[in-house]
């Protein structure tokens, strides 16, 4: 096993063992999964939504359901294989009845984010909603240009990282497409964006 699915494991056995979340318990009563993360260590685009739903939380895999499906449909409309990027989530436990994720719960798992970012040192970060926009433009000291994301969908923000330089691109949650089929090509515009980058 190389570096990086070692230090991937190591983040799967703690965020297991993560007893001091509000969301362990909901997990080990409702016989559920963490969602790590799944794609490519190499990746050079990395997929970042809020929270696991249920039929993540089933499986232990991210974006599996009706969100997934769009976000299988969007990468094969710009021709980008999954198995190439990453996909994951800020939080890595499914809140109850898929609601919002916390402050809390984004502080307790955001830091798991931190170090797969960095494990993966991707060129590329597609944030999947407004939790992860909200936490990843924070993280990387871009909070000026924070905004609703009906107005920065699509925008590229550069940030200085460790490894050298990330550009983060917020994007609609697929869901947008799930219960409006209509705003599919909204996000497909978008997806193309990530095309220089791969």
């Amino acid at each position: 096993m190389n570096d990086q699915s070692e230090r991937m494991r190591a983040i799967k056995e703690e965020v297991l063992n993560l007893t001091g979340s509000p969301l362990y318990e909901e997990r080990i009563r409702t016989m559920a999964y963490p969602v790590i993360g799944e794609g490519s260590h190499e990746a050079r685009v990395m997929f970042v939504g809020e929270a696991p739903g249920r039929n993540e939380a089933e499986t232990g895999r991210p974006f599996c359901g009706a969100s997934g499906r769009v976000l299988d449909q969007l990468l094969q409309g710009i021709g980008l294989d999954r198995k190439a990027v990453y996909v994951t989530n800020v939080v890595k436990d499914r809140p109850p009845e898929n609601r919002d994720p916390t402050a809390e719960e984004i502080a307790l798992y955001g830091p798991f984010l931190d170090r797969q970012i960095d494990i993966i040192q991707p060129a590329v970060i597609a944030t999947l909603g407004r939790f992860s926009m909200a936490y990843l433009l924070r993280r990387f000291d871009l909070e000026a240009h924070l905004a609703t994301i009906s107005k920065i969908h699509g925008r590229p923000h550069e940030a200085r990282v460790p490894y050298g330089t990330v550009t983060i691109i917020p994007l609609y949650h697929p869901a947008v497409a799930v219960y409006d089929r209509t705003r599919f090509d909204e996000l497909l515009n978008d997806f193309k964006k990530l095309l220089s980058y791969v």
